[in-house]
């Protein structure tokens, strides 16, 4: 029999990543927990809207969902078959990864955390980055399927390993445009066009994505286009924290992040893109980023 893949979760990036799915060759099956979007999707792209009862009898099945507890909650709700393959590209809990990796194993079925990067124009694009951790065997099955959405695999260690490396990769992208607005806010007081010397960043030593493809782009022309939201970042930059409590590293610089990223409530960050986040700052200097 054609085996099955199934895609769990068509938000903003899940409904990119899905649409990748049927170069496999592969017959695609989606669940959203709104139908219609599902029915939107498969009118689209050719894929197949199913139930949820469905979706966890596929062959390979991708969940992006927004934390770790919804995933759990609906492993638990709704097991997969046994010998399927369990692809988690949540940015999640490296805790909550090993546990679902150990209580699907005693069903016959393997689990990987595989956060993506890349942001919905990777997403659309087919370019992201997914970085992968489980079972080395169980990578190479899936790996095929993966590639339909990626630029970039990477199988990075252990169940956890790939929610870890994400956290710590977003923590670092708060990190440059937390630091770059410092820097802007200085220059802005001392009257320096921010355009000219952000052109000089990103041709000297000081540049990052940040500076490259954020600060202009959303920040200097006051759009702040929602693409990923505020209160996601603040949920990850929170997961690379525990993890610093878990190991009891000294990481002060992360954990500064993490206060300055919290300075807006989760109920507010849910309706902000993350490059929002520079706003506080704005408000404690008075000086506007424009």
């Amino acid at each position: 029999m054609k085996q099955t893949v199934a895609f769990i979760g068509l938000g903003a990036m899940g409904w990119h990543m899905a649409s990748h799915l049927p170069k496999t060759g592969l017959d695609v099956l989606v669940w959203n927990r709104t139908e219609a979007k599902a029915q939107q999707h498969a009118s689209h792209f050719a894929t197949q809207a199913v139930t949820i009862e469905q979706a966890v009898q596929a062959d390979y099945i991708f969940s992006c969902l927004p934390t770790s507890a919804d995933v759990e909650q609906l492993i638990q709700a709704h097991p997969p078959k046994a010998g399927s393959v369990w692809i988690d590209c949540t940015s999640g809990v490296p805790e909550s990864a090993q546990k679902l990796s150990k209580q699907l194993q005693t069903i016959g079925v393997a689990y990987l955390d595989a956060p993506v990067s890349g942001q919905t124009i990777g997403a659309e694009n087919g370019t992201l980055t997914v970085m992968v951790g489980g079972d080395a065997l169980a990578f190479e099955q899936a790996k095929p399927v993966i590639q339909a959405f990626a630029g970039l695999i990477e199988h990075v260690g252990d169940s956890g390993s790939g929610f870890a490396v994400k956290a710590v990769n977003n923590t670092l992208m708060a990190t440059h445009l937390w630091a770059l607005a410092e820097g802007m806010t200085l220059l802005k007081s001392k009257g320096v066009d921010l355009a000219s010397a952000l052109s000089c960043i990103n041709h000297s030593s000081g540049k990052s994505s940040m500076s490259e493809n954020i600060m202009a782009q959303r920040v200097l022309n006051r759009g702040f286009n929602k693409t990923f939201a505020l209160d996601l970042l603040q949920k990850d930059i929170g997961i690379a924290v525990d993890l610093i409590q878990q190991e009891q590293l000294q990481l002060p610089a992360m954990q500064m992040v993490q206060q300055q990223f919290t300075r807006i409530e989760k109920s507010k960050a849910q309706d902000l893109d993350f490059s929002a986040a520079v706003q506080s700052l704005e408000q404690m200097n008075r000086i506007e980023l424009s």
